[in-house]
């Protein structure tokens, strides 16, 4: 029987669809040929589509230097008043946008965030810049679990305001993700946004764009380090329970601003648990 070499509209869809869900181009690839399509045909056709997502994706960061404006975030007050909170602003720095925050959450909305998440705990992935799948890395140590709110009203109350501080809409919020570092776990240097350059991020980029800004609340006191770092600016904020620390990364031109690089740094006493939301440029599907 002669193997195929050009691809059926079942095939186009089914190519897409596996793209979109992250899998291994080999895994593709070999799925194809037990269908009869041609070795060398798959991995072409693989290829170009690969490249032609790569040519759709949002574009690079504008050349030249990051060029700040306005931020998002209304955090030039001493206070950002919310719906059912007033949040005290401690710090701020204005390049690259940073903001720590106070009661952000009460003593007992971080417990019921650390009780619900702490069933649902699994080894913290990164989302892989080639293949785009998640993967469990040495340079991140923590437990984590995503927290939907759709059955829980503390965590609709909890996104509400957070969206009122970051001053996004709620569809455009990931869902709030709860982390746990015990002693010596860390979570080295990194960058929040997707860089478009990297294919392997062209999914989860349609699924709402660019990751535009970041909120870490602590939801406990840490006895010993764990401090957030942002090696760039010499920067470390101690964890305190209730408090948060804000930044964002992405301008209007679209330019990623590298001084956001940021890590958390190992837990030396103690235990840390913190909830981040991560928001998008549009509705995060």
């Amino acid at each position: 029987m002669n193997k195929y070499t050009r691809m059926s509209d079942e095939w186009d869809r089914w190519l897409d669809a596996s793209l979109d869900k992250g899998c291994r181009t080999q895994d593709i690839v070999a799925a194809m040929v037990a269908a009869n399509y041609d070795a060398a045909y798959a991995e072409r056709a693989v290829q170009e589509r690969l490249a032609r997502r790569a040519q759709a994706a949002p574009a690079a960061a504008t050349a030249g230097p990051y060029r700040y404006g306005t931020p998002t975030i209304r955090h030039r007050n001493n206070l950002i008043a919310t719906s059912d909170r007033t949040v005290r602003v401690s710090m701020r720095i204005e390049q690259p946008v940073i903001a720590v925050l106070d009661d952000v959450f009460s003593a007992e909305e971080c417990d019921a965030v650390v009780a619900l998440a702490r069933a649902r705990l699994q080894p913290s992935a990164t989302l892989s810049p080639t293949t785009g799948e998640n993967q469990v890395k040495e340079h991140r140590t923590s437990l984590g679990a995503f927290l939907d709110d759709a059955d829980e009203p503390v965590l609709r109350r909890l996104n509400r305001r957070i969206a009122e501080i970051m001053n996004q809409p709620v569809a455009h919020g990931e869902a709030l993700h709860v982390l746990h570092y015990g002693v010596g776990a860390e979570y080295k240097p990194h960058h929040d946004y997707f860089d478009p350059a990297n294919s392997g991020f062209a999914a989860t980029l349609r699924r709402g764009g660019q990751r535009v800004a970041t909120l870490i609340v602590y939801l406990n006191d840490v006895e010993e380090a764990g401090d957030t770092i942002f090696p760039k600016l010499g920067l470390s904020i101690v964890p305190r329970k209730g408090s948060a620390v804000y930044f964002e990364y992405v301008n209007a031109e679209g330019q990623l601003d590298e001084a956001s690089l940021h890590g958390g740094a190992p837990v030396t006493r103690g235990e840390k648990w913190v909830a981040t939301k991560w928001v998008r440029q549009g509705v995060f599907k």
